[in-house]
């Protein structure tokens, strides 16, 4: 967004030039102007200001301090250039606080150059501070959006799934237990990605309940060679035939006697194989139809209820994954730039800055209380500059001869 600037004289003619300044410069911001306190305030209620060209003395017993200061509460981060023919009544550090960057003095040097190179400095600490805050209030807002809304996805998805997928395992079951006859049965899932080439594999017996069991690799298993065959299949004395080494059994298929099975076209890189077991007598011809119909009806149902499952994994996965990194950038952005510049260096830095000073042959100090010193001096130079180091070193080696005066070290 561009920045918006606000313009308060009281006499028209500075209005005007000050605007014709700043439009001809094409900065891309937004200029306002105002000729009093009153207007200045009225559009600041309409609109953030982020920077303000304030006179003075703007008549009527006003000043542009007191304006700054309510002009703060429309737009906190706000900053002034102050336009003065006083000077000498100008109160620098009271005015810092408030936000006033920047002094010019009509009387001396205010300019088109002075004017417009003194609004390009400011414009320019503004954007990236101001980027910031929008990142950051930006952060938050989806937070709180998030948390406003997950619940109602959540509740959402349980009242838009028609058929959880164990009560569609169940349902299927019964049905095929009744029509059959078989004792027993078993549905397997197997999930296949591509792109990192692993496979996950899930066993629900006929009441939906998943079973923890150790299983074999797919491609040996029974349910593999099921879908290679893509029909029903029957399988009798389960034991003799995995004694020839051509298929190895699932813990949930030893001792079986008899097997009815077939496969179930859900989804793309998705297996779902459907076991029979142990129907008394043996699984004849209209078995094997109507397990074929069944896996045409079955499938679809399943395929909802996957489908249902896994869009709400995905969608709970992508919140969490959202809210994991607006976390890390909220907490990265937290205080102003000057305060993260004041923070101390990562923790790796630190370490491996003791770690010199540690091995360094004759140390006398401690390396934790050297890093303490640099570390302070550093915050010291960012704070008040050069001028503050320099009487920072002054000091220490005042220090240093005062020290060695008293032990007789400089001797």
């Amino acid at each position: 967004m561009a920045e918006t600037i606000l313009i308060v004289d009281d006499e028209e003619p500075v209005r005007q030039t000050f605007r014709e300044w700043l439009d001809g410069a094409h900065l891309e911001g937004r200029v306002l102007v105002a000729g009093d306190a009153e207007s200045a305030l009225v559009q600041a209620n309409q609109q953030t200001v982020d920077l303000a060209i304030l006179d003075w003395n703007l008549g009527a017993g006003n000043d542009g301090l007191q304006l700054l200061e309510d002009l703060r509460m429309f737009s906190p981060e706000i900053v002034a250039i102050m336009i003065t023919g006083y000077a000498h009544q100008a109160t620098p550090l009271d005015a810092m606080r408030m936000g006033v960057r920047d002094y010019l003095d009509k009387n001396q040097d205010l300019n088109r150059n002075t004017f417009l190179k003194a609004v390009q400095k400011q414009l320019e600490q503004i954007r990236p501070a101001k980027r910031e805050r929008q990142l950051h209030d930006g952060l938050l807002a989806f937070r709180e959006a998030v948390a406003k809304i997950l619940p109602l996805v959540e509740t959402a998805a349980a009242l838009n799934d028609p058929v959880p997928l164990p009560e569609a395992i169940g349902t299927l079951f019964r049905f095929l237990l009744r029509t059959t006859g078989a004792r027993d049965g078993v549905l397997l899932v197997r999930s296949v990605d591509p792109e990192r080439r692993t496979e996950r594999c899930q066993v629900y017996d006929t009441a939906g309940r998943v079973l923890n069991v150790e299983l074999v690799p797919f491609a040996r298993s029974v349910a593999g060679s099921v879908v290679s065959l893509q029909e029903p299949a029957a399988m009798n004395q389960l034991d003799q035939l995995a004694a020839t080494g051509s298929i190895d059994l699932q813990p949930f298929e030893r001792g079986r006697k008899s097997l009815l099975a077939a496969s179930l076209a859900v989804a793309a890189n998705t297996n779902v194989v459907l076991e029979l077991f142990d129907k008394p007598g043996a699984f004849g011809p209209d078995d094997h139809r109507l397990m074929g119909v069944a896996a045409d009806f079955g499938a679809e149902m399943l395929r909802q209820a996957l489908a249902e499952r896994q869009t709400r994994r995905a969608l709970c996965d992508a919140v969490a994954a959202a809210l994991s990194a607006s976390e890390s950038l909220v907490q990265s952005l937290t205080g102003t730039p000057q305060q993260r510049k004041e923070q101390p260096p990562p923790d790796a830095v630190i370490q491996r800055l003791r770690e010199g000073l540690s091995a360094a042959p004759g140390a006398a100090v401690d390396a934790a209380e050297t890093l303490r010193l640099v570390e302070a001096v550093r915050v010291l130079a960012l704070r008040h500059g050069a001028p503050a180091v320099q009487h920072c070193i002054r000091l220490v080696e005042s220090l240093r001869s005062l020290l060695d005066t008293a032990t007789g070290a400089g001797n």
